[in-house]
């Protein structure tokens, strides 16, 4: 959702309110550092003012699709998991509000060769599992293999198509992962005991600390593997365990008394308990929180943002200044557009210029919500060209439907049936409202149906799935365009759960994903990324861009330490705190 490396890191966190109705819109973000072993050394920072013990709320929309680390990629699942889990490095937020790639189980951040195709990693000391199991390397390297099996197929694929220098085909190097016996072969992996794993790949991985700080590459336990149960019932290593869990409805964390704080520097364990619900609309969230009685002073959501009729209260009146907290996310909200549904462009670019981007942002509160996109690429990333509008769309916002209905006629396709599919969240059902009626204004034939959140993207990750046209949203995993035009565009990985939505499969945008990946010069990379962004959006279009996200959030009175963290794209939930325990 990751040469050189560098962070998100838009927004300073903190205070909003008062005169905070304008907002800054997202800025190209600054560079991040790879950490030592004495950065990686826990305990993490202290929080000013922080007291240990309470229990706090955290309230959601979305509950999570999967907590098997191999399967975790969307925002609603990759919050909670970080209280859970730990990989071989991850992000640290320090005290100056600067953030680092460290050591989370490792002792660093990586060594690497020369040439950075060869990575080690050594573990530290004193690290288990849940059970009171030592983490050992021969952990690491099932948590690799099993990113091979079939059934792991919603995660980030970055890893395993590097090791196999083959992203589209990356299985083949382990056919159904290490469950028959067989195992990744020194050449590519080398556990050589029990404390070291040394990864070594055929061309320079550069981004490899950042890429293993994602959450869908934290530790599986080898002995506790149930491999598709495991999805319900991990085995945490983090400071957090699962006392419960109601699929769909709550959850409640408590303690994890085999995870010490000296082996982490990235994450403190204030709360004694967590009790998390799910179900939660933001219009639900934001009364609550506005309202601020009872067990809701303790409560803060991981990924609600405010809701349209009562951002704006939030935003102007000062008595929530201390409550709130600002920043923009890294994901660029799209239609993605079927391209084996929907083959001919004029359709295409009819279905383009009907879309009323202010009907799809408005339900979210306008510039509460985002800011309007022109591309697939970020302005958070570099490379990006200010006022890109190949369509007009940031000029003319409310759609243009007339310019739509000549393109159909043009393509002699007036009645044209789209099967158009969209969640049932409430802000969901009315953007998609606002699309439906401009396309049928057009002249489209619209069949609208809609499905849970917490499936959505299973459903729409299907390959078969006989739908024309589907909202997608996409974040960078890092702060490289590698990490959006290749997932999202590559042909030769598409497959059931990856995240070509669109399924374009391109000759000349394949090609194109695999001379850019080859070049070593960030700034040269970083245009020739943002080149093949407008060439897959005006010579193709198989995406409508539409918004950038904004994350506005409150929380209780008796939260501490809420800021928010540029590199998740929310609140920081590793420093919260209750302040009258």
């Amino acid at each position: 959702m990751g040469g050189g490396l560098a962070l998100a890191a838009c927004s300073s966190g903190g205070g909003g309110g008062g005169e905070n109705t304008e907002v800054e819109g997202p800025q190209e973000l600054e560079g991040v550092l790879f950490g030592d072993a004495e950065k990686s050394t826990g305990p993490a920072p202290e929080v000013q003012g922080a007291t240990r013990g309470g229990t706090l709320y955290m309230l959601n929309e979305s509950p999570p699709e999967h907590l098997d680390p191999g399967q975790v990629y969307v925002s609603a699942e990759s919050t909670i998991t970080r209280l859970l889990h730990r990989g071989l490095t991850v992000v640290q937020l320090d005290d100056a509000g600067e953030y680092t790639v460290i050591g989370d189980l490792a002792t660093d951040s990586g060594e690497t060769s020369e040439d950075g195709r060869t990575w080690k990693y050594t573990l530290k000391d004193n690290i288990f599992w849940e059970n009171g199991d030592p983490i050992t390397s021969a952990d690491v390297r099932h948590t690799v293999e099993r990113l091979f099996a079939d059934f792991i197929a919603q995660g980030p694929k970055y890893l395993q198509g590097w090791l196999a220098n083959d992203p589209a085909n990356y299985r083949e190097l382990l056919p159904g992962g290490p469950y028959e016996g067989s195992h990744l072969p020194d050449s590519v992996l080398e556990t050589p005991d029990d404390k070291t794993i040394i990864f070594h790949f055929e061309q320079p991985q550069l981004d490899l600390p950042y890429c293993l700080a994602m959450p869908g590459y934290a530790i599986v336990s080898e002995a506790g593997d149930t491999q598709e149960d495991y999805d319900r019932e991990p085995l945490c290593c983090g400071p957090y365990r699962i006392e419960s869990y109601e699929s769909g409805r709550s959850m409640v964390l408590v303690r994890n008394e085999h995870w010490h704080a000296e082996t982490d520097a990235a994450r403190n364990d204030y709360p004694d308990r967590w009790e998390m619900s799910f179900g939660h609309s933001y219009e639900d969230s934001t009364s609550r929180l506005m309202a601020d009685r009872g067990d809701d002073q303790y409560a803060v959501t991981f990924n609600n943002g405010l809701d349209a009729s009562n951002g704006q209260t939030v935003l102007e009146d000062p008595q929530y200044e201390d409550r709130f907290i600002d920043g923009f996310q890294p994901f660029v909200a799209m239609l993605a557009i079927n391209m084996d549904m929907v083959t001919d462009k004029k359709i295409r670019e009819a279905i383009c210029h009907a879309i009323p981007l202010n009907g799809v942002l408005n339900p979210y509160g306008g510039p509460i919500g985002g800011q309007y996109a022109g591309g697939i690429i970020s302005p958070l990333l570099p490379g990006y060209e200010d006022g890109y509008d190949p369509y007009g769309k940031l000029e003319k916002p409310e759609g243009d439907v007339d310019r739509a209905r000549q393109l159909l006629e043009e393509a002699d396709a007036v009645g044209y049936e789209l099967n158009f599919y969209n969640n049932v969240r409430a802000e969901d059902q009315s953007a998609s409202s606002a699309i439906e009626d401009a396309l049928q204004q057009a002249g489209f034939s619209v069949n609208r149906t809609q499905g849970p959140i917490e499936t959505y993207y299973d459903e729409i990750g299907v390959v078969e799935n006989n739908l024309h046209i589907y909202r997608s949203n996409w974040g960078h995993d890092w702060i490289s365009a590698s990490t959006v035009i290749p997932p999202l565009m590559d042909g030769r990985q598409i497959e059931d759960g990856a995240a070509n939505y669109c399924h374009l499969n391109d000759d000349f945008v394949n090609s194109e994903i695999d001379r850019i990946t080859q070049i070593t010069d960030v700034e040269e990379q970083a245009t020739e990324w943002f080149n093949l962004n407008k060439h897959i959006l005006e010579e193709i279009l198989p995406v409508v861009p539409m918004y950038y996200y904004r994350q506005p959030m409150l929380h209780g009175s008796k939260v501490g330490g809420a800021v928010f963290n540029d590199d998740l794209g929310t609140i920081d939930m590793n420093k919260l705190f209750v302040t009258d325990v």
